[in-house]
């Protein structure tokens, strides 16, 4: 799965890599990957396979799952088709309260101690993930994990998923991609060092003139 994923995400560009000229992060960090996975809500083939993985990996995870929660806001349609697809019910955490009507951050009935997972669609630093964990935990919900259609796997996002105590698993990841990406003639297969060492290391710009 995480290679038809891979293959599916460079197929549309959801995931695009560009060693040779850089992005720049809202933050300021360079980096050689762009990465938009809402693109894959306008090619059906593709989230055909996303949403039905995701699926595979809340049953194969999370058995126990009663509930999806998506996150504000490219987490809520990939949320509702799953749910959808396993017949479950779903809601979404707003990245703050509502600021009128009854100022909910949580949309959906959650009850107590609902055992609930949270779709996402990428994880990073994982700070913005956690912050909606704690927002469920807080309203009572037993969180069993996180699924997402792709990490990077950055030391930082692991830390603070380990610290948070929640479990996420993925579609794919980022040396995955990398990997595929080259097979593929997307990148050169010398890039995939220069991936690898963006993400072991994304503050030390070191990787663009190798």
């Amino acid at each position: 799965m995480e290679k038809l994923i891979a293959k599916d995400l460079l197929k549309i560009k959801a995931v695009f890599f560009r060693p040779e000229e850089p992005f720049t992060w809202a933050s300021g960090i360079k980096s050689p990957v762009y990465c938009d996975n809402r693109l894959t809500l306008t090619a059906p083939e593709v989230r055909n396979d996303v949403e039905n993985g995701l699926a595979v990996l809340i049953r194969e995870n999370y058995p126990d799952a009663e509930i999806l929660m998506g996150t504000s806001t490219a987490g809520i349609a990939h949320a509702a088709i799953t749910a959808h697809l396993m017949g479950l019910p779903m809601g979404y955490v707003r990245s703050g309260a509502k600021d009128h009507g009854r100022k909910n951050q949580i949309e959906g009935r959650l009850e107590p101690n609902q055992k609930t997972v949270v779709v996402e669609d990428l994880i990073s630093t994982g700070g913005s993930v956690i912050e909606v964990v704690n927002v469920l935990r807080e309203a009572g919900a037993d969180v069993l994990g996180i699924v997402s259609i792709f990490t990077y796997g950055m030391k930082k996002g692991l830390e603070r998923l380990a610290e948070a105590n929640v479990k996420n698993v993925s579609l794919t990841n980022f040396d995955v991609i990398a990997k595929v990406a080259a097979e593929e003639g997307y990148i050169r297969e010398e890039d995939v060092k220069r991936l690898i060492a963006f993400r072991d290391n994304p503050s030390d710009e070191s990787w663009i003139g190798r």
